[in-house]
C-alpha cells in the first residue's frame, strides 16, 4: 500500500531523515520506534504532505532551506510532490502528535467539521463508527473540546482523523502522556480500526503497549531505520527490548 525508498529529508543543514526506506501493506498495523529526535514525527509529517507544505512556505517568505528527495509511493502512485489535501483524499489522513482540536466548538461539532470532503450521509456514518470505537465519546458529545481530559481530547482526535474516511491511519505518538487506562482504550480501538480495513502506521517513543498488536516493527535511530522484524522479533531483541520498549 505504502512504498518509502531512500527518502532524505534535510532541515538547512540538519540531516531528519537518512536514505529511509520501509514498506505498508494493505491491513496491517505497523509500528514506528525510536527516541526522541529519532525521525519519527518528520517521516510521518513527510507522508501526510506536511513537510512538503512547509517547505514552500518556506520558500515563499526566503526561510529555512527544506530538501526532499527519495521516492514516496501509495498504492503504487508516486505522490512527493502531491498536496497534502490530495493525499487526504486519497486516503492518507494523519492525526499528528497533540492534534489540536477545536476547543470552543463541542465534542460532534470536531468531529462533523473533519468530515468536509464528504457527504453529510458519510459523515453521519463516520461518526456513528467513531462512537463505537470510543464509546466514552458518546457520553460526552455535547461538552466542549477544550474542556476534555488529554485522553478525551486523543480519543477525539483520532476520532477526527477517521471521520476522515482513511485508507491509510498516520498515528504519531497517540499514547503520549496518557493514563495507562487511556492507553489500553487507544490500543483497544486501534485493533477495531484495523477490523474495519483500515490500515495503521504508528509512532512510539516506546513500545510497551503497542507492540502485541503489530504485525511489522521498525526502528529509529537519528534519522536511520536500524532494525525491523515482527513484533516478537523485536522484542527477542535483547538491544531493542531494553533501549525501545523499557523492558
Amino acid at each position: 500500500m505504502l512504498e518509502v525508498k531512500g527518502l532524505t529529508v534535510f532541515y538547512e543543514n540538519a540531516l531528519a531523515l537518512n536514505s529511509l526506506s520501509l514498506d505498508v501493506r494493505k491491513g496491517e498495523i505497523v509500528g514506528l520506534f525510536g527516541s526522541n529526535s529519532a525521525g519519527k514525527t518528520t517521516l510521518m509529517n513527510t507522508i501526510a504532505g506536511l513537510t512538503l507544505d512547509l517547505k514552500i512556505k518556506e520558500e515563499r517568505k526566503g526561510g529555512e532551506r527544506i530538501t526532499v528527495h527519495g521516492e514516496l509511493k501509495f498504492e503504487g502512485e508516486e505522490i512527493l510532490e502531491a498536496k497534502p489535501s490530495d493525499r487526504v483524499r486519497k486516503g492518507i489522513v494523519l492525526c499528528r502528535e497533540r492534534h489540536p482540536v477545536f476547543r470552543d466548538s463541542h465534542v460532534e461539532e470536531n468531529l462533523k467539521i473533519s468530515g468536509y470532503l464528504h457527504k453529510p450521509s458519510e459523515v453521519k456514518e463516520s461518526v456513528r463508527r467513531v462512537y463505537e470505537f470510543f464509546p466514552h465519546l458518546l457520553r460526552l458529545k455535547r461538552r466542549k473540546a477544550g474542556l476534555l481530559s488529554g485522553g478525551e481530547q486523543q480519543m477525539l482526535a483520532i476520532g477526527m482523523a477517521l471521520v476522515a474516511r482513511p485508507r491509510l491511519l498516520l498515528l504519531d505518538e497517540p499514547l503520549l502522556g496518557l493514563s495507562p487506562a487511556m492507553q489500553a482504550d487507544i490500543v483497544r480501538a486501534m485493533t477495531d480500526i484495523r477490523k474495519q480495513g483500515i490500515t495503521i502506521l504508528v509512532t512510539e517513543q516506546y513500545a510497551r503497549p503497542i507492540f502485541p498488536i503489530i504485525d511489522r516493527g521498525y526502528v529509529m535511530e537519528n534519522g536511520t531505520l536500524i532494525v525491523t522484524g515482527t513484533g516478537k522479533e523485536l522484542m527477542d531483541n535483547p538491544e531493542v527490548k531494553s533501549a525501545y520498549f523499557g523492558m
